[in-house]
């Protein structure tokens, strides 16, 4: 037997265990995130998240020390653990993330998603354009090359997500990388919307490409440019769904 291969192997009792935790989290996480506890609420205690849960106190504890971790909450001596103030959540956190992305309106999550692609996009393929090396260059053409085989739907979803990691990362800027995350989560969610929702889904590739030939001669101004128009179509494309939907309604009526 050797003993530094088995000592890497959890036991089924201890990945249940963390598994568990991780649950109790997530389900704890969403109902912060979802208003059920406002910021300054004072949590169940550890008894009663035991309860609700079906848990140990260790399980809970390892819960709630993932939230504090995250930002949510601040546990004190004899009063327990409450939430923060939305100010200190890590919303870049994935975890958190996530759960904030499930508890908002859908279209209230698309309009704020916009607002920060704005400030941001525009600036990372700027950037991009004078700072990539070859290297990343070859990432953003392959990812681009990619969804361009797999033309509209479903399937354009990851490497378009690629895309855009890659341009972040070809901004060479390390202050940028933690937003890795959330183009990661939030865009998946909202290309997910606008590759099945778009009458016209394959408008997006020239849009890409603009962006791709832009950074590709270095040029910057034209970077910005080809993004931002990227970005004023996908506008487009979310505030024309509901009227394009309830036409249609109408129509079958």
């Amino acid at each position: 037997m050797n003993p530094g291969k088995s000592s890497q192997k959890a036991s089924p009792a201890k990945s249940a265990g963390s598994n568990l935790h991780r649950k109790v989290a997530q389900s704890i996480g969403n109902q912060i995130l979802s208003g059920v506890y406002a910021p300054g609420a004072i949590l169940p205690n550890e008894a009663d998240w035991c309860r609700i849960y079906g848990a140990s106190r260790t399980t809970v504890r390892e819960a709630v020390k993932t939230l504090t971790a995250k930002g949510l909450l601040k546990s004190r001596t004899k009063i327990g653990s409450r939430v923060e103030p939305r100010e200190n959540w890590n919303i870049l956190d994935r975890d958190v993330l996530a759960w904030h992305m499930a508890s908002m309106d859908p279209r209230a999550f698309f309009s704020s998603v916009q607002e920060v692609r704005k400030i941001l996009e525009p600036e990372i393929a700027a950037l991009a354009a004078l700072n990539r090396t070859p290297q990343q260059l070859r990432a953003i053409t392959e990812a681009f090359e990619d969804m361009r085989k797999a033309k509209a739907g479903l399937n354009s979803v990851a490497p378009d997500v690629r895309f855009h990691l890659a341009l972040l990362a070809a901004a060479n800027n390390v202050f940028l990388t933690p937003f890795g995350i959330m183009i990661e989560a939030a865009l998946t969610n909202m290309f997910e919307f606008t590759s099945t929702h778009n009458p016209e889904p394959d408008m997006f590739i020239p849009k890409h490409e603009g962006i791709l030939k832009a950074v590709t001669r270095g040029n910057a101004k034209a970077a910005r440019k080809a993004a931002l128009s990227l970005l004023t179509d996908t506008d487009h494309t979310i505030a024309g769904f509901p009227a394009k939907a309830k036409k249609l309604k109408k129509a079958k009526a």
